[in-house]
């Protein structure tokens, strides 16, 4: 199928960009970082060749993947200011999902359920990262609500009617990958470095291409 084709080309980018981070290859992960982002996009934007589509789903998918290559462009950098901007530009991407799955999946009782455990889980990590916060407390409480808003959205797909079981399992596994690189990228900036954090870069584009292919199967 079409929209696959640039799965090994994502993957390939993926394993240079590690291997340039552990290198400290700053030239190479300038280049490998936003081009294994748009080979995600390039996913998502090929699911207009799939026999059945949403082209509106697609759409705005497209935008959210757009401000998450924003947000990667920002993070290369290591100044306060571009961590900010590259906050900002993920949390524009979370929007943008939790709106987008929002709108396809409703809100179900059983919504209540994961939006609870979801709540919890964000408040454990807040709380865990809060010693290193600094001044930016309020932001990251923001991110912290905004991405748990999202991943309760994608799980929402599971009880309503309008995406496939396909893309229920899809965008749910993506959010909870997507989850957890965050988890692993805050950890590492705010508490404690440690060596194998890049393994968050695995979690973070497998996320981001589950949720990409999402588009392509419609029922």
């Amino acid at each position: 199928m079409i929209h696959l084709a640039p799965i090994p080309l994502l993957v390939a980018a993926v394993l240079l960009l590690i291997r340039a981070e552990f290198r400290g290859a700053k030239k190479a992960v300038f280049f490998f970082k936003p081009t294994a982002t748009l080979l995600v996009i390039l996913v998502a934007a090929l699911s207009w060749r799939a026999p059945v589509i949403d082209s509106r789903y697609s759409a705005w998918l497209l935008v959210g993947l757009v401000c998450s290559l924003a947000g990667d462009v920002a993070l290369i950098f290591p100044s306060r200011k571009a961590f900010l901007l590259g906050l900002v530009a993920f949390l524009a991407a979370h929007v943008v999902y939790a709106v987008l799955f929002g709108v396809y999946n409703g809100f179900h009782p059983a919504d209540l359920i994961t939006a609870a455990v979801l709540l919890v889980a964000g408040v454990a990590v807040y709380r865990y990262l809060l010693p290193g916060l600094g001044g930016i407390k309020v932001p990251v409480a923001l991110y912290v609500l905004i991405i748990c808003l999202m991943a309760n959205r994608a799980f929402a797909a599971f009880f309503g009617e309008n995406l496939s079981l396909t893309q229920a399992w899809l965008i749910s596994a993506g959010a909870t990958l997507f989850w957890l690189s965050d988890l692993i990228l805050a950890i590492r900036r705010f508490r404690r470095p440690f060596r194998y954090h890049r393994i968050s870069l695995v979690f973070y584009y497998a996320g981001q291409l589950l949720i990409a292919l999402s588009a392509s199967y419609f029922a």
